[in-house]
């Protein structure tokens, strides 16, 4: 298949979008990652607003992985306003997220989290797990196609 991907991380944490960033590098080849701070960043993106209105250089995101302790709006918001939205719903929403609290994983899912995943400790971990991820979602799975 010669579908073009591309992955849109929501994450305000400039230490771990260096290690996402250089794990991702290590597991996928030409894969776009384009990088938001907050939830408010996530919709514009999506909705093409403000700075990513070039919707050629910020196409649909073929999955997106959203922390969820972000500032302006938090991952929780985000995703529920992403699954409630017929024109985004159903692009694949991972959570990778430090909490591994309980009503966070129920909520999560109860918005309509593809996965959720708490980061691990190691940076090989990382790896392992953003290797397994990318895998699945741009190699074995058959997403929806995106419009727009």
């Amino acid at each position: 298949m010669n579908k073009r991907y591309n992955i849109l991380i929501a994450d305000d944490d400039d230490d771990d979008k260096f290690l996402v960033k250089s794990a991702l590098e290590d597991c996928t080849s030409n894969t776009p990652v384009h990088f938001v701070e907050n939830g408010v960043e996530v919709l514009e993106y999506l909705k093409n607003e403000g700075q990513f209105a070039d919707k050629y250089a910020f196409s649909k995101p073929s999955v997106i992985i959203l922390d969820l302790n972000m500032p302006k709006k938090d991952g929780r918001e985000t995703l529920k306003e992403i699954k409630e939205n017929p024109l985004f719903k159903k692009i694949p929403v991972i959570i990778l997220t430090t909490s591994k609290a309980e009503e966070d994983v129920n909520l999560c899912y109860s918005y309509g989290a593809n996965a959720y995943i708490v980061k691990p400790n190691s940076f090989t971990e990382l790896t392992e797990i953003l290797s397994t991820m990318t895998n699945f979602w741009l190699n074995i799975v058959t997403l929806a196609p995106t419009i727009g």
